[in-house]
């Protein structure tokens, strides 16, 4: 049975309120996001898509979840069992849609992650391990919405023994694809980031760049250990981190792209400045600068490599963006 400090009724309205919320911040976001990503030249239409669908998915998710409270609070508050026996039920149509569009949502986040991953590392062999498990997230994400429409489900608990372990295992999954894939892109970024800091003086890009995928690896894998935990435990918190996840998954996204669309305005005004600088012409020169010594210059010419920190860095800023025209095409 599950805890009942928290009635299953209670938890809906909890979490669709605090959904609304973050929903709130994933759409001002979303328009940030736009903006940064239409506002180049060359147009990322992969990045483009990505960020409609997830903020189409979050918006469905959030009506479908308004639609339950109507039903679930109005329509059946003189039924058997009351709205908490309407809120209880896994079978229910709204229900199991509604986690359908969660499932494909956590699906289409965790790709990208793998492939911000490819795109650091330029190797498919970085991305096994977050594929492989990339692919259980998928199978179980399936297998647990399919278990909510056999009629053998219990229309009582959630937490029955088969329809459990499907969600049991698609939040381990996920948790643990989300983790691996975060913690090779940033391996990446840390390792290009100090080769970096060697070759040269001052900073780039790279370093917030890891900063703000960190904060976006953490906020969503705090959400899914949360739920996981809630759901082990049987406690219907878990209606409510549940909810909140759908739009924590946007918002990690939405992260990365402003962070670096923010790096890149900084380091373009920055040169501006820098340019806008006045020089001393050459021809006002004073008389005695002719007459003093020969100056000798020497000017030392490095030739930069393919897989320098400078080109690295760029490819970061640009391809984590979604501003080039060279990796527009592999989602």
């Amino acid at each position: 049975m599950a805890v009942q400090f928290l009635p299953e009724d209670k938890a809906g309205l909890i979490s669709t309120v605090l959904e609304s919320l973050l929903y709130g911040f994933s759409l001002l976001m979303f328009i940030g996001t736009m903006w940064t990503l239409l506002r180049r030249p060359e147009v990322n239409r992969p990045m483009v898509v990505v960020a409609c669908l997830l903020f189409c998915l979050s918006t469905i998710h959030l009506g479908v979840d308004i639609n339950r409270l109507n039903t679930g609070l109005i329509l059946f508050r003189d039924a058997p069992g009351g709205p908490q026996a309407f809120f209880a039920n896994p079978s229910q149509t709204s229900f199991v849609f509604k986690n359908a569009v969660y499932s494909f949502q956590t699906v289409l986040g965790d790709g990208v992650v793998i492939y911000r991953c490819y795109i650091v590392w330029r190797s498919i062999w970085a991305c096994v391990l977050p594929s492989i498990l990339w692919l259980g997230v998928a199978v179980t994400a399936t297998g647990s919405v399919y278990t909510c429409t056999r009629p053998s489900t219990d229309s009582a608990d959630i937490y029955v023994r088969e329809l459990g372990r499907w969600i049991t295992a698609f939040y381990s999954t996920t948790l643990a694809c989300n983790l691996t894939a975060t913690s090779i892109l940033s391996y990446r970024l840390w390792t290009v980031n100090r080769s970096i800091q060697r070759s040269r003086v001052g900073s780039g890009v790279t370093m917030p760049v890891l900063l703000v995928v960190l904060d976006a690896g953490a906020l969503y894998s705090v959400t899914l250990l949360a739920a996981l935990i809630c759901f082990v435990l049987q406690s219907n918190g878990q209606y409510v981190v549940l909810d909140m996840v759908t739009p924590i998954i946007s918002i990690a996204f939405y992260m990365v792209i402003l962070r670096i669309g923010v790096s890149q305005t900084n380091l373009s005004n920055r040169s501006a400045t820098d340019q806008s600088i006045p020089r001393i012409p050459l021809t006002s020169r004073p008389d005695n600068f002719s007459r003093s010594k020969p100056m000798h210059v020497r000017i030392q010419v490095e030739q930069s490599t393919g897989d320098s920190p400078t080109s690295v860095e760029r490819d970061l800023k640009e391809d984590l963006g979604g501003q080039t025209q060279s990796y527009r095409d592999p989602l």
